[in-house]
């Protein structure tokens, strides 16, 4: 949507990320591309200051126009950085790190340790391996706060609060579709599980007329995914 303050075309997406950030808060945003975040935040006087950054130079030229456009050189600093590498402690309390996928995001994560306790906030939108990367947070010693889930385009989103603490599920779907998602009975949620089912049953129908050993090996495979689609959604009910 194209904001009416800004005049900035925001993804739902990015406006979700941005409704994570509390008011006040001194933010890093990794892998800040176009600077949107950042500027948005700045402009609607959510965030104090700003670093944007990035691991390649083009991203930085170009939010260097937008923060010149709206007037933020003192308050949204550009950073050249491979992930957080560049970031020190006590510089921000609040990390945004969006659209990248969850394995590259775990390992931004613990390359960045160093700025682990000095930043009260993490807000994480990981594109892919929803269930590894919530694993991951946990093997990090962080705890999920709250999460939503939204459609975009027809691709699913995640974006999560993490905070640092402890974190341990009782279940696998807890993991792989979010505790706090299944709490919530989020209608996304549940429109995203109905069409896992529907497509799991028909990759089953299809393998179970194949008498091949890929073809039983990966029959198991959607069987034990069904099951956990199926579990899920009588958790919701």
């Amino acid at each position: 949507m194209i904001d009416a303050y800004t005049g900035m075309k925001l993804s739902n997406r990015l406006m979700t990320v941005v409704s994570f950030v509390r008011p006040g808060s001194r933010v890093a945003d990794v892998g800040t591309d176009h600077g949107y975040v950042p500027i948005w935040l700045l402009d609607h006087g959510v965030a104090e200051s700003a670093i944007a950054m990035d691991v390649r130079l083009g991203p930085l030229e170009r939010a260097a126009k937008h923060r010149h456009r709206h007037k933020l050189e003192d308050k949204m600093e550009l950073r050249l950085s491979d992930g957080l590498k560049e970031l020190q402690a006590g510089e921000a309390d609040t990390v945004i790190i969006a659209g990248m996928g969850g394995e590259l995001m775990l390992r931004i994560l613990a390359e960045g340790a160093h700025v682990w306790d000095s930043v009260t906030d993490w807000i994480l939108s990981p594109q892919s391996e929803w269930d590894s990367f919530r694993y991951g947070l946990e093997r990090m010693g962080f705890v999920i706060g709250r999460e939503t889930m939204l459609c975009e385009d027809g691709k699913y989103y995640i974006v999560l609060l993490a905070r640092r603490g402890v974190m341990h599920y009782q279940r696998e779907i807890d993991y792989r579709y979010g505790y706090d998602l299944l709490q919530q009975k989020s209608p996304v949620l549940l429109h995203y599980l109905n069409r896992e089912k529907q497509q799991l049953l028909t990759i089953q129908e299809g393998l179970s007329q194949q008498d091949t050993p890929g073809a039983r090996v990966r029959l198991a495979e959607v069987r034990q995914k069904l099951g956990y689609v199926k579990e899920a959604l009588d958790a919701m009910q």
